[in-house]
């Protein structure tokens, strides 16, 4: 089986990172099969919704740390740096599939999110978490800093103070404290995770796909961007989606008083 999977059902693809044994944990097979499968993701028109899960109990608990340490005891310095850029650089060219995808992509986090696993659940649009799910940054604890973009994500979601208390302590937080943090967006049992999870993955892949795309590239580059050249981006983008399909359906669906549907066009 693959280190990472992905089916299809009704516009949603669930991509699944399926090394349970080793909790999910990122090998440089995933981080292949994951790039391999976000850049299908992006220009299957089928798919409208993504939701991404770890196999088994986990959601990620980051690198393979044994899978470093093996390495370690047989290569030195120059090498060392050589091999770990090329890895952390695997894993960003899937956060960049992430921010450029045009279709929202749900976390879906149940047990532990450790290290490149916040990374990976903070990359998502929306995090949904089981109440028994943790969340740890933990790169300190193995003596080196954070990967996966995390330190571009956090600092924007939960304040640079609040990143730098996981940076720097390294410590466990649970979903609940995560989402007062600003990071997770529900928290839910953990038996009603996969319905819920369900529900909202339901609901994005009958709505607006390309209004999404668009939501989520005037959203994120607001980050960056100054006021003027916001506000242009702004009027370009609700003059691209007013002249799609989905636009007069919802105007005449507004002016009906009956729910819109939807076709992603």
């Amino acid at each position: 089986m693959a280190d990472c999977e992905m089916t299809i059902d009704s516009g949603i693809a669930t991509m699944t990172m399926n090394r349970p044994e080793a909790r999910n944990a990122l090998s440089m097979e995933m981080r292949s099969e994951m790039d391999r499968l976000f850049h299908e993701a992006e220009f299957d028109d089928a798919i409208r919704c993504i939701v991404l899960e770890g196999a088994g109990d986990h959601f990620m608990a980051g690198g393979d740390v044994k899978n470093m340490h093996e390495y370690l005891g047989s290569h030195g310095p120059a090498e060392t740096q050589a091999y770990f850029l090329h890895r952390i650089h695997a894993l960003h060219t899937i956060m960049f599939s992430m921010r450029r995808m045009p279709k929202p992509i749900v976390a879906k986090v149940r047990g532990a999110a450790a290290g490149a696993g916040v990374s990976v659940a903070a990359a998502c649009d929306l995090v949904m978490a089981e109440e028994s799910a943790f969340f740890t940054l933990a790169y300190c604890n193995i003596g080196t800093t954070p990967d996966g973009s995390s330190s571009f994500h956090l600092p924007r979601a939960i304040g640079i103070k609040r990143t730098l208390e996981m940076t720097l302590l390294g410590d466990r937080y649970s979903a609940q404290q995560m989402a007062d943090m600003g990071l997770v967006n529900f928290v839910v049992p953990n038996a009603d995770l996969d319905a819920e999870c369900g529900k909202l993955a339901a609901r994005l892949a009958n709505g607006p796909t390309h209004v999404y795309g668009m939501g989520k590239k005037l959203m994120y580059r607001s980050l960056e961007n100054e006021f003027e050249s916001q506000l242009q981006m702004e009027a370009e983008c609700f003059a691209d989606c007013a002249k799609r399909n989905d636009y007069r359906e919802g105007v005449a669906a507004f002016v009906e008083k009956r729910k819109p549907n939807f076709t992603g066009t």
